[in-house]
Formats: C-alpha cells, sequence, structure tokens
C-alpha cells in the first residue's frame, strides 16, 4: 500500500510531557519540510506557545482546538476544505481519550501516520498510578516514546518496560539535559545471567518477557527455567505451545497474555491452561506467530506445577 494522501502525526503525551517543544522543533527542521501546507491543531494550552508567524515560514497553519466536543468530524472536515492541507500534525491533549481520536472517521485521503508520545520522568510515576488507563492508551501503537528530563530517576529500565509490554514495536529514548542517554539498562536483571540454568522467578517474570526481545543476542542460546500456564493456540503445530503469563497492562479488564513460542515433544500431553515449569534452551528464529523472527524455546523438560495467582505488573 502506498502513502495516505495527507499523513497525520498524531501526538500524544500529559501536559508538561514537552509535546509543544519537541513538535515546534521538528516542523522547523529541515527533514520534515514539505512542498504543501501542514496543519498544526492544538488540543492543550501549555506554558510554551507556538510562534505562529515564524512556523508559518515554514509552511505550517496553526488551529486550535479548545474542547473535546469542538473535535469532530465534521470539524476536521472543514478545516480540510478550509486549509487544504498536504500533512497534519496534531497535539493532543493529554486528557483526552486517545481512541476517542484514532476511532474517529478522518477526512477522505486522511490517514494516521505516526503516533508519537512524550513523557516527562520527573512526573511519570504519579501520572501513571492515577491516569494509568490514559497512559496506556498514549502509548499503544507508539512509533516512538520519549521519556525526557531523567534526572538523577533510578528505575528508567522498569518506565522501558512500562512501555515495551504496551507497546513492544515503540522505540523508547530517555533524554536529560545533555541528549539521549545510553547504557542504562545493561545487567539491569535481577537474575544470574551466567547461571548454566537461569531461575527466573514469578516476580521476575516480567523483567526477562521484555528483555529477551529487546537483548536477542544476549539470551541466544541461554538456558532458562520458569513457571507459567499453557496456552495452546488451534493454529500450533501437536508438539509446540506457549508458556506464559497473564500481565496487567492498566486495568482488571485491560490485560495481555506474555510468552513465547515452546517446542516439546511433551506439548501433546499439556492441557490448555495448564501450569507448568519450562525448563528450555533459547533461539532465535522466523515463527508465524511473531510474522517474522521471534524467540523460540527449545525445551528440555516441562513438568506440572503450582498456579501462579498474581498477574504480571509492569510500574
Amino acid at each position: 500500500m502506498g502513502e495516505p494522501d495527507v499523513m497525520v502525526y498524531l501526538m500524544t503525551g500529559f501536559l508538561d510531557s514537552g509535546k509543544t517543544q519537541f513538535l515546534d522543533f521538528t516542523l522547523k527542521q529541515e527533514y520534515f519540510q514539505i512542498n504543501g501546507k501542514t496543519l498544526l491543531l492544538v488540543c492543550e494550552e501549555g506554558e510554551e506557545e507556538y510562534d505562529a508567524d515564524e512556523l508559518a515560514r515554514y509552511g505550517v497553519v496553526i488551529e486550535t482546538v479548545e474542547s473535546q466536543e469542538m473535535l469532530t468530524e465534521e470539524y476536521l472536515r472543514e478545516l480540510n476544505t478550509k486549509h487544504r492541507p498536504e500533512r497534519v500534525v496534531i497535539e493532543y491533549n493529554g486528557m483526552w481519550k486517545v481512541s476517542d481520536f484514532e476511532q474517529m472517521k478522518l477526512p477522505y485521503g486522511w490517514e494516521i501516520s505516526q503516533k508519537l508520545t512524550t513523557v516527562n520522568a520527573e512526573t511519570f510515576q504519579m501520572y501513571l498510578t492515577n491516569l494509568k488507563p490514559l497512559f496506556v492508551e498514549m502509548v499503544r501503537n507508539s512509533e516512538l516514546v520519549l521519556f525526557n528530563r531523567c534526572y538523577d530517576i533510578k528505575p528508567l529500565a522498569g518506565y522501558r518496560r512500562s512501555v515495551k509490554v504496551v507497546s513492544p514495536q515503540a522505540q523508547v529514548i530517555f533524554e536529560d539535559d545533555t541528549g539521549e542517554i545510553e547504557n542504562i539498562f545493561m545487567d539491569d536483571v535481577p537474575y544470574d545471567m551466567n547461571a548454566p540454568v537461569i531461575e527466573i522467578r514469578p516476580e521476575d517474570y516480567g523483567i526477562w518477557y521484555v528483555d529477551v526481545m529487546e537483548n536477542p543476542d544476549k539470551y541466544d542460546g541461554k538456558v532458562v527455567e520458569f513457571t507459567a500456564r499453557a496456552l495452546k493456540p488451534k493454529s500450533f503445530p501437536a508438539k509446540m505451545f506457549m508458556p506464559g503469563r497473564t500481565a496487567m497492562t492498566c486495568c482488571a479488564d485491560d490485560t495481555t497474555f506474555l510468552g513465547y513460542v515452546c517446542k516439546s515433544p511433551y506439548a501433546p500431553k499439556i492441557k490448555p491452561g495448564q501450569w507448568v515449569k519450562v525448563r528450555a534452551k533459547i533461539a532465535f528464529e522466523r515463527a508465524r506467530v511473531y510474522r517474522g523472527v521471534g524467540p523460540v524455546l527449545y525445551a528440555e523438560n516441562v513438568e506440572p506445577a503450582e498456579s501462579i495467582e498474581e498477574m504480571v505488573y509492569f510500574n
């Protein structure tokens, strides 16, 4: 499929997360320039403001959306007729449900081509505790999640995992005053990577799940042991199953199953939903369930295990 006639860039984030600063910088960069008009929809008034005259030099026109009720399909069609934009950039209000916009019928030719989220690392934990469903909606399907103001904040690896469990494909970047922070995740796991058999405790399952996804070279050929519940999709061959755990992404009604493909001659004897302890060697191969290359576990031992009542949490 080709590109849409009008590419829509959706910028999400809570108030004071740096959306305006990010967009103001990006809109002025040479690599972001196009032939034609860019329509900037501003849905939130923060401390930072745009200079309309300056942005006009870059082909940008600004429209302010003062309330969520104002942001309707009819209003967008009116703006399309008024400006005939080649591109639309939306600074979305952090307190509005993103899904309301994502489910909206856009004007003909418009299509959301990229979703980005900015996060103020200093206030992230507060928002995650009190407004987790909104945050989950923001990062779900985001291509880039940018954490800024990362000053002496220790649990950045945990912040990354909070994003990755919701949006595995997202690029997660951390910045401070000097720019991007690198190498903050090295050896940041609570288990012994050098052990002959890496034992994954129940409380560390989520950390392991995301770290395997992010660092395949570190885990290729390693042997792990963990307890999980067996999922057996009908599309799987007889000697394949998926051991995993249920994770709560934002609330009890919003959960996801986190598991990797496992090959084992014992698989036909496993009942769907059964709890098992798995010891397996990790490889990385093409698998239909991943639509590409992903972790494939080769079980060395599978045995019945006691159930784990607690869900996997990422906060």
